[in-house]
């Protein structure tokens, strides 16, 4: 199977900063595109950030310019840098990746726990 490890929430006052990471490991050939999401009203969840595999980026309107996403491929990991936070930005962060198997050749759609941000004006 495959498996994500999100880390690095916690707590920031507005205009500070945190780092999230998540991890893959488990059974797989390559994760292509991973990404991070949140809860919002009316919304399952909300996109965040993704990047593929060639690094191509995509970004929720209301975190451009302040966040940034990132991956190491070599390590299976990918970061969200997120700068300039704004109480609104509160929530459970959810990491998310397609991760390619070669036998019987499929993608399979894995989602971490989620961490925790919060962050207090």
């Amino acid at each position: 199977q495959v498996q994500l490890v999100e880390s690095g929430g916690g707590l920031a006052q507005a205009g500070g900063s945190l780092r999230l990471s998540c991890a893959a490991s488990g059974n797989f050939d390559s994760i292509h595109t991973m990404g991070w999401y949140r809860p919002a009203p009316g919304k399952q969840r909300e996109l965040v950030a993704t990047i593929t595999r060639g690094c191509s980026t995509n970004y929720g309107d209301s975190v451009k310019g302040r966040f940034t996403i990132s991956r190491d491929n070599a390590k299976n990991t990918v970061y969200l840098q997120m700068n300039s936070l704004k109480p609104e930005d509160t929530a459970v962060y959810l990491c998310s990746a397609d991760a390619v198997v070669v036998v019987p050749a499929r993608s399979l759609g894995v989602w971490g726990q989620g961490t925790l941000v919060t962050v207090s004006s």
